[in-house]
Parts: structure tokens; sequence; C-alpha cells
């Protein structure tokens, strides 16, 4: 049966809603007085029906459950369970008559919140105070528990985001929290993270690194920042340990963020590598430019020398010995001004097919017997602009130096293909533009090289084979002059496992320009003609003029270019057939100053020289294919050759 009271007329301290398990109605109501007379205002519901208990569960909340323990048919544990059952949090008092030891402990463990014996009711309201205090604090509780789930979840969900380890650690090191990111990155699962010390998940260690920034900042109780490598991982890390304090402002740990820096890391030593090549790079293009003024006045004054001397004469072997240094000497100033990216070019555009194809009877002479030559050319390759003569000494220096590396013979490869370099490729490269490129590759199957020596190989000098073997300039030049013709060189190779180069030259849409090779003259050409001979440097300028005037020619001879300008336009209208001019001197190119020329005189033909072109007008030093040129130091039979062959030629553009 169910009934209902009203509210008791007395003040109450809490208004509750009570529903009461009793199949006698004066019990029922005396519970209820007992709870009014202690100051709680009732909303009163009764009943001893096993089914109504449930339906009215699932219809209503209620503060408090008053239960007898025998119901008739069932009993306290039985309504215990059923209200365990439906999940509700309603503290629930047995009251009864008689209880014995046993049956307490069982509603106990069923979770009654206490039991009163019905001859002893005014412990009722007690008990009631007792299981709502009970009620309040199970509800704080889970109320903070829910907070502290929330604020995990929601640490993890924005640490999570983090693409960069982030671990907590307490002061034995210890890893308390992570990211994904750890996992991620050191490639374990979260049970192997949590409780093992950070030093042996991320390093490996049986203890802390010496760099490690949590033990330095334990030291300090600072914030500490460093750099550390992890070859296990093939990784740099930004490292950062930022301290945990307690409300004793001591510390309890750390959260430490390593962050990838490995790319950035490989792109500045990238940068100081491309800065030290260039700085060695001024240094040997200006000592080139030096040496080869003085090879200039040796070389040709040896020639003179022994153009005078007979035949049998004794001193002309001395002379001859002297001419051979020099030209030894010169050899590595070209390779040091190849290296410095400071020749002047003639670039025309090429199949690099046909350049290795033209080559491999020299370079079959060239290697041991003992070692096979392959090629293995693109049946599509693309052009490329580049000086043809600079292309044959790529190919020729790096078929050297692979021979070298295969002293019991092997394979030597050469392999053309298109590529294309994109910007993953570039962002490893920072001296590369993303782009179309004809790629050379010249292979080996030699000793190989490791790290170390793999840092140094283009710098100048620097060679691994025995003293008197080698000058340490073969790979210089090579990476000097796929750099001057727009390209990259790159090498990769390991111990015992051969080398390969790689060298990539800028693909054009261009026909193919086979190169026209004259037939040298047999006897020293000569003339009669007018030369302004324009040289800043007086030793150079005498052995020119010396040399001109030995084969015919009258020669005005110019210390600059702003001297030449004056001479040229004062000897008009009388006519000067060439001018002969440095590419580079102080007050104006040689370009320029025939562009000058060139409204007084436009019929007059130019030869340029170079020793080599600095780092302002190297720009400019691309000379077209048909404006001629040579290069210093060169003999008194050159120069009169390629005067006479420039006079000879027909009128075409030259500048």
């Amino acid at each position: 049966m169910t009934t209902t009271s009203a509210d008791s007329p007395v003040p109450a301290r809490q208004p509750l809603r009570v529903l009461i398990l009793e199949d006698d109605p004066q019990d029922a109501e005396l519970m209820a007085a007992t709870l009014r007379r202690a100051g709680y205002s009732l909303s009163l519901e009764v009943t001893d029906s096993r089914e109504q208990f449930q339906q009215q569960l699932k219809q209503a909340d209620y503060d408090v459950i008053l239960a007898d323990y025998n119901l008739g048919g069932w009993n306290a544990t039985d309504a215990l369970r059923i209200l365990r059952e439906s999940g509700k949090d309603v503290p629930c008092v047995v009251v009864t008559g008689s209880l014995g030891d046993e049956a307490a402990v069982e509603c106990i463990k069923q979770g009654a919140a206490d039991y009163v014996l019905k001859d002893r009711l005014h412990r009722l309201p007690v008990a009631v105070d007792h299981a709502l205090r009970d009620k309040v604090q199970r509800q704080e509780a889970a109320r903070l528990q829910e907070q502290i789930r929330r604020a995990k979840k929601d640490w993890e969900q924005t640490v999570d985001t983090v693409p960069d380890p982030v671990l907590v650690l307490d002061e034995q090191f210890r890893i308390k929290r992570a990211n994904r990111a750890t996992a991620r990155v050191l490639g374990l699962e979260f049970s192997q993270l949590i409780g093992q010390p950070c030093y042996q998940v991320v390093h490996g260690r049986a203890e802390p690194m010496p760099e490690c920034p949590f033990q330095r900042m334990l030291l300090t109780g600072k914030e500490h920042r460093c750099d550390i490598e992890e070859p296990r991982l093939g990784k740099v890390f930004d490292a950062t340990a930022t301290p945990l304090y307690n409300s004793g402002s001591a510390v309890l740990g750390c959260v430490e963020v390593l962050r990838d820096i490995t790319e950035r890391k490989r792109a500045e030593e990238q940068l100081r590598q491309s800065q030290k090549m260039e700085a060695i790079g001024q240094l040997a293009g200006g000592v080139a430019h030096d040496f080869n003024n003085l090879l200039m006045a040796i070389i040709g004054y040896s020639e003179l020398l022994l153009a005078r001397l007979r035949e049998g004469a004794r001193l002309r072997r001395h002379v001859q010995e002297i001419k051979k240094a020099g030209e030894r000497a010169a050899a590595l100033t070209r390779q040091l001004l190849a290296f410095s990216r400071r020749q002047v070019l003639v670039p025309q555009v090429l199949d690099l097919n046909s350049v290795v194809s033209n080559m491999q009877k020299m370079l079959r002479r060239m290697i041991d017997e003992d070692i096979d030559l392959l090629t293995f050319p693109a049946s599509d390759l693309g052009q490329v602009r580049a000086d043809p003569g600079q292309v044959e000494q790529v190919i020729m220096n790096l078929a050297v130096n692979a021979r070298d590396a295969m002293p019991e013979g092997g394979n030597l490869t050469l392999e053309t293909t298109n590529v294309a370099l994109d910007e993953s490729y570039t962002r490893n490269h920072i001296d590369v533009l993303p782009g179309r490129y004809v790629m050379l590759a010249v292979r080996d199957t030699g000793s190989g090289m490791d790290a170390e020596t793999l840092s140094h190989i283009f710098e100048p000098f620097f060679t691994t084979k025995e003293e008197g073997k080698g000058t340490g300039l073969g790979l210089a030049t090579v990476y000097g002059i796929a750099k001057q013709s727009g390209g990259h060189i790159e090498v990769s190779s390991e111990p015992g496992q051969g080398t390969t180069f790689r060298v990539y030259l800028p693909r054009i849409e261009a026909a193919y320009e086979p190169a026209a090779r004259g037939a040298p003259a047999e006897e020293m050409p000569r003339g009669t003609e007018t030369v302004l001979l324009v040289e800043d440097d007086v030793v150079v300028c005498e052995l020119l003029r010396e040399m001109l005037q030995g084969s015919g020619y009258t020669v005005l001879e110019a210390g600059g270019a702003r001297q030449a300008l004056r001479m040229g336009e004062g000897y008009a209208p009388r006519p000067i057939h060439l001018l002969l001019a440095d590419v580079v001197m102080p007050e104006m190119s040689g370009p320029q100053l025939a562009d000058h020329l060139a409204r007084v005189y436009p019929t007059m033909k130019v030869l340029y020289i170079s020793g080599y072109t600095d780092a302002a007008v190297a720009r400019h030093g691309k000379l077209s294919t048909k404006a001629p040129y040579l290069q210093k130091p060169f003999a008194p039979e050159v120069l009169a050759r390629k005067v006479r062959e420039v006079l000879d030629a027909v009128p075409v553009e030259q500048r």
C-alpha cells in the first residue's frame, strides 16, 4: 500500500523526499514522525511491494530510502540489490525490530548506509544525516574525479596535437606522462614509456647523457635548453627542460620538449659548407689570377728565348725546363680558377650523350685493363648549355678518381638521364633550384669513402692519395665547373661499397650545336694590321707587345681602359683593326671598352684575354660563343694564330 503525508509544520532543516519500504503503516509513521521532530520537511511515500518499488525507482528520484528488513516474501538485502542494479545513488538505511550480526554485515556489504533498531528510533535522524553527508561526499568525489578525467583528457587532446615529443619527468628521470608524438618518434608503445627512465627509452643509455638538459636544470633550478644528437634515431633534437615546482618552490620534475631540428641542422651545415667553399674559392681565384700574370711572363719569355736559341744550344734545355714548369703551374691555376668559378666560359648547347661517346676511346686508354667501362645513355636525353671543354674535364677528372679507387679492377659506369628535382630535394640542398635537369652519373665499384672524407672531398688540395700521386684539385675543379654552369653535384659513398658522383645540369629546349674544330696552321702566321693592346699588368703588357710586334703588327699600348679610349679617339681616322683587351680591368671591363670603341671603329675586331673574372664581373664573364678569347697564360704561337684567325674571320657580332 502507499500513503502520502503533507509537509511538517515544524521548521525543516532540509526538505527530503523519502521512500519507506514497510508493511506496517504504524512503523512507517513512527519513522516519519521521528525525522520531522528532528526538523526535516518530508515528501513521503510508503510501499511494501517489490514491483512497485522497482517502478518507483524508475519514475522518481529520492533523497533517502528507509527499509524494514523483513518485507513479507522479500527483505532489505533484496531491496539493496534492486537499488544497486538501478544505478541510482540513494542512501538506504535499514530500520528493523531485530537484526543479527550476520544479517547486519550482509546489509552493509549490499550497500546499506546504516541500520537502526526500531526500539532505538532516536538514532534515525543521526543515521540519515550521516547517510546524506556520505552521499554529498560521494557526489563531490565523483565530481572531482570527473574534473580530473576531463582535465586529463583535455591535456592529452591538447598535448597530443603537438608534433614534437613532450614528456613529464619526475626527479628520478622517470616518465610520468608523454604525448603520442613521443611514442611515434621513438617507435614504442605507451606501456613502454610510462615509469621508465627517459635516458633509457630515448637514448638507450643506462645513465643520463652529460649534456642532458634536465640534469643541468636540476643543478640550476632554471629552464635549460640544448641540442642533442641521437644517432639511433638519426635525428637532432632541440631539447628544452622546464622545471615543475611544488608549493614550496622545490623542483618536483620537469616538462621536457624534444623538437626535431634534423632538417634545419642539415640545412645549416650545407650553408656553412657552401660559405666555406665560397671563401676558399675567393682565395683560390685571387691566387690564380696573380699567378696567371706571372706565368704569362714565365712561359711567354721562355717561348721568345727558345725562338732565339739555335738547336743544340747549351742553354736551350734549361729554358725548355723553365717552360715545362710554367706550363705545369698553369695547369694548376686553371684548376683553381675552375674551382673558384672564375673562368670565362664559352657555353654552347650540348648533348651529353655525344660528349660521353666522343670520350670513350680516350677513357679506355686512360683506365687500367682490369676496369670495365660501361655506358648507359638515355635515349630521350635533353640538352644542356655548358662549355664543352669544361664538361669533358668533369668526365675526365671523375674517371681518374674512379680509376684510382679501383687498384684491383672493377666497373666504371657512366650513365645519363633526365631528372626533375622537386622542392623536397631542394629543401635538403639549399644551393639547388627546383626544375628539370640532365644528370650525368659516374659510378665505380672501388674502395668508397667514409663520412669524414666525404665532407672534404671538394676542397682544394684535399687528397687521400699518397704524396706525389695527386694535387687534390681534380674534384675541386669538378665542383667549380658544375656550379659555374648553373648545376649541382652530389656524391654518395660508403667504405667498401664504391662511389657515385651525380652531376646535374639545367635542361634546356634548344638544338644541339656540334663544336667546330679547325685545323691548326703549320707556320707561324704574321700580319701588318694595327692592334690596340690594353693590359693593366706592366710585365704582361710588355710581353704581349713584343709578341705582337714580333709577328709584324703595329701595336698601340694602353695600361688601362680610359687610356685606351683616349688613344683610340686620338688615333682616328687611322684604322684600328683589332682590340686585344683583358676581360676584367679596374676602370671598365673589356666588353664595355669594346662597346665604346665600336662607335669610332665599327669594323674593329675584338680578341679578349682572361686571367679570371672577379665576383663583381663574373656574371658578365660568360662570353658569347662568337666572342673569341684566350685564357692566360698562353704561348706566342697561340697568340699569333688566334690574332690571325680573328682578323681573317668574316665580320660577325662579337660582343
